[in-house]
């Protein structure tokens, strides 16, 4: 059974570490139009971008999806695509994919898996994705998020921290390799929302896990909501945070 879904991209102008971000060439386009065919490769039946700037909404014209420019205020993301849900006149039971602006490499069919996992449980808010981490160097780098989950693969925790915790081997050294028995997960940061949830999200103050750990759906866990994590059919691809990102997904994307 198929469930429609729709798609919002926010793409902020103002990025700290890659100022413009959206707007960077990779091979021969801005980083938003790879990210935008994207979302168009996918099942989705409407693709927005939710921008903080004109020259972003610019980019965008003939490109195959509605560009909306949204408060400069928005903390994140999400506050980003519950503006448009509002504007847009979304009801509570539809589906919306957040896809980050700056993943010009995630395949469409990563989309289309977190969308239908989520339509698939009808009394589940959230879903998201994860892939197996097999190198200890991503498990103890901070900027990896990791995600353990449960029998039924509900999130139970995400964290930067090297999770879950392998007390014998990790007790006094970092291994070069983690052993068969880890089940670690790499969080992919793709997020398919009901919309109530979504509404239910920006309502709440931010919990102090959230704070710590700096990763806000950690909200919803300390709300008591469940979010699904299936694991993800493909590699991801390559988001860009850095320069060295950047020329990562260039190499990536010149070879399609």
């Amino acid at each position: 059974m198929t469930h429609d879904f729709r798609i919002v991209i926010p793409a902020r102008h103002a990025s700290t570490r890659l100022p413009g971000k959206p707007l960077l060439d990779i091979v021969g386009k801005p980083m938003i139009q790879h990210v935008i065919e994207r979302a168009l490769a996918s099942r989705a039946v409407e693709v927005v971008v939710a921008t903080d700037d004109q020259r972003i909404v610019d980019a965008c014209s003939g490109l195959g999806a509605t560009a909306m420019l949204t408060a400069e205020t928005h903390r994140s993301g999400t506050d980003r695509l519950a503006e448009v849900v509002e504007r847009l006149g979304w009801r509570d039971d539809s589906i919306v994919v957040n896809l980050q602006g700056d993943e010009p490499c995630l395949p469409a069919t990563l989309i289309d898996q977190v969308a239908a996992n989520l339509a698939r449980l009808g009394n589940v808010g959230m879903a998201t994705l994860a892939v197996p981490i097999h190198d200890s160097r991503m498990l103890f780098d901070p900027h990896v998020v990791k995600v353990v989950t449960d029998a039924a693969g509900f999130a139970l925790y995400f964290s930067r921290a090297p999770i879950p915790w392998q007390r014998d081997t990790f007790l006094h050294d970092q291994p070069p390799e983690l052993p068969a028995s880890a089940c670690c997960l790499r969080h992919i940061g793709l997020y398919a929302y009901r919309v109530a949830l979504l509404r239910c999200f920006v309502s709440w103050t931010p919990a102090p896990l959230e704070l710590a750990e700096s990763l806000e759906q950690l909200r919803v866990l300390w709300h008591g909501e469940r979010i699904h994590v299936g694991i993800a059919t493909e590699e991801p691809g390559h988001g860009v945070d850095t320069a060295d990102d950047l020329v990562q997904a260039a190499a990536r994307l010149g070879i399609r």
